[in-house]
């Protein structure tokens, strides 16, 4: 007969508490002060229970880990290093417009006439301790960061994340674009050379074009006539208010994100942990952001300011062009025919200045209230926590493409003088290229994306209901050929499939039998919206939906709803 080891338990039996461990030599140890008062912290205090509380959902939270997740860690490694060489730099700056005499380690510019501001970037430079290194490192982040900017706004349009409840986060994004746009414009014309009077050159030429309040404007702005106190003006700009803006905008980005928690694709899984998984992998892409930021700014020189020279208002530096970030704006003015003016009222009224101020910030706009736009146009109030394939909108994503040529034309014009001179062609016949490219380029690309959409759909239904093209041949009994077809997996049906269901708003009169012009206008945008589409799962056939169903009466009590397919 077997029996049972000492220490075997009935199944079910709970195990027994360890003993407590045995006193050391000098009995048992008590805790210090301090942890008994962290302790006591933790457990008796708001602000502890509140600490605890966010630990917890931290680790019970999780984050997506698609690749378009990853231009947030970029940007904000960007907006480290601008803070950290910022702070380094302002402290050895002198923002001041005062001429003063050169003599500094430079030998070629040695007696000349430079301002203070110049002669204190030209000491950062040569006589400073890896001061050429902060310089090119501040420079570098400052044009990475709109770079990672657009990425994620392109990536948020495309994807469809600016929808309910995240439309405030799109409106926070762009918003941070704009303060970082502010904060590079002012931080380029602060060491005042050649380059940057230039360009304050062309601001204050589009300050005076402006009629009526022009001169106001450009005397506020420059302290007087050309150049004024400019650096005076920009300095607090760039060091405090951009900055602060800056904060602001992340901070409330951040609270928003967490309430409204991540948008996830399709039969993309729920993730991984926040912390530790998901914030380690940050962690990493953050270091080695910011590695490679310090490696370019070893290697590549960026703004030589000692070739360029101190700034000169009555020069201007030939061949000039403005960081990539603001060249859109540089290229909207090349782009305007000449002639363009006329008087009125005792005034010149300059067209040439006017429409492109008017177009770009028609543009920038547009961009920032465009989720507000589709929402009304569409019909669409529910919160989507999925993000669509760009392929299952076509409309929208022809928009987006369309809007990119847009911004690409300016971009381009920007630079029209060097394509002209690279290429050996005249510089008339590209600004007439670039004319031609605005108007109907942006036209072109959306007929072209949206029908590519459609293809793209087209393939989906075929895979989802025929699966793959194996390649094989095989003869059946009756003599008939035919190719074997793989069929795809759960997971990929529901990535390829649409995750939510899509209406076309059609409106009906109200009782007296009107049709307001909005309405109208309305139901016309949901069918240009929605109506053009493929169905992958259930085919080509349009579902009514009654006027006193839950959806025809959210918003839209003097219509019904119908499901876009086609």
């Amino acid at each position: 007969m077997r029996t049972a080891p000492p220490d075997a338990r009935t199944p079910g039996t709970p195990a027994a508490a360890p003993p407590p461990p045995a006193p050391g030599p000098g009995g048992p140890r008590r805790r210090s002060a301090t942890d008994r008062l962290a302790a006591r912290v933790d457990t008796a205090t708001i602000f502890g229970r509140r600490l605890r509380d966010i630990r917890a959902e931290l680790h019970r939270r999780t984050a997506p880990t698609h690749w378009t997740n990853l231009f947030g860690v970029v940007t904000l490694a960007c907006l480290v290093v601008l803070t950290v060489t910022g702070l380094w730099l302002m402290f050895l700056y002198t923002p001041s417009s005062d001429a003063t005499t050169y003599e500094g380690a430079y030998a070629p510019l040695l007696g000349a006439e430079v301002s203070k501001a110049f002669a204190s970037t030209m000491r950062i430079t040569f006589e400073l301790p890896g001061g050429l290194l902060v310089r090119q490192a501040h420079h570098w982040a400052a044009l990475l960061l709109p770079a990672s900017i657009i990425m994620q706004l392109l990536t948020t349009f495309f994807t469809g994340g600016f929808r309910r409840p995240r439309r405030g986060m799109w409106v926070l994004l762009f918003g941070i674009f704009v303060a970082a746009l502010a904060g590079g414009w002012s931080g380029y014309a602060l060491p005042d050379d050649m380059l940057s009077g230039t360009g304050l050159r062309i601001t204050e030429g589009i300050a005076l074009g402006i009629p009526v309040v022009g001169t106001w404007i450009a005397s506020l702005l420059f302290g007087g006539s050309f150049p004024g106190e400019i650096i005076e003006h920009l300095y607090p700009l760039h060091v405090a208010i951009v900055p602060a803006v800056l904060v602001v905008l992340l901070v409330l980005r951040a609270a928003a994100a967490w309430r409204a928690g991540p948008a996830r694709f399709p039969g993309a899984g729920v993730g991984v942990p926040l912390v530790p998984t998901a914030a380690t992998r940050a962690g990493g892409l953050f270091a080695l952001v910011t590695g490679v930021l310090l490696l370019v700014s070893a290697t590549v020189t960026i703004n030589p300011i000692q070739l360029y020279g101190p700034a000169d208002s009555g020069n201007a530096g030939a061949g000039s062009q403005p960081d990539w970030y603001t060249g859109f704006l540089d290229g909207a003015l090349r782009l305007v025919p000449s002639g363009w003016e006329f008087v009125a009222f005792d005034r010149t009224w300059t067209l040439a200045v006017l429409v492109p101020l008017a177009v770009v910030t028609a543009f920038l706009v547009a961009v920032a209230a465009y989720p507000f736009f589709e929402e009304w146009a569409t019909g669409d109030r529910s919160d989507h926590h999925l993000l669509e394939r760009p392929r299952l909108a076509p409309t929208r994503t022809g928009i987006g493409v369309a809007g990119i040529v847009f911004y690409g034309v300016l971009w381009a014009a920007g630079s029209a003088d060097l394509i002209a001179t690279q290429f050996s062609v005249t510089f008339e016949g590209v600004i007439a290229v670039l004319q031609a490219l605005l108007v109907v380029g942006p036209a072109i690309a959306f007929v072209v994306t949206r029908r590519v959409c459609l293809g793209l759909q087209r393939r989906d239904r075929d895979i989802l209901h025929h699966g793959y093209e194996t390649g094989r041949i095989v003869r059946l009994p009756g003599g008939e050929y035919i190719e074997v077809h793989r069929p795809i997996g759960e997971v990929e049906r529901v990535r390829m499939a649409r995750p939510e269901p899509r209406v076309v708003i059609v409106r009906r009169p109200d009782e007296r039998g009107r049709l307001t012009l909005a309405r109208r206008a309305q139901a016309r945008l949901s069918r240009w919206y929605l109506a053009d589409s493929i169905d992958s799962e259930t085919g080509a056939r349009m579902v009514p939906i009654s006027a006193g169903s839950a959806e025809a009466n959210d918003g839209h009590s003097s219509g019904h709803l119908v499901t876009g397919r086609r």
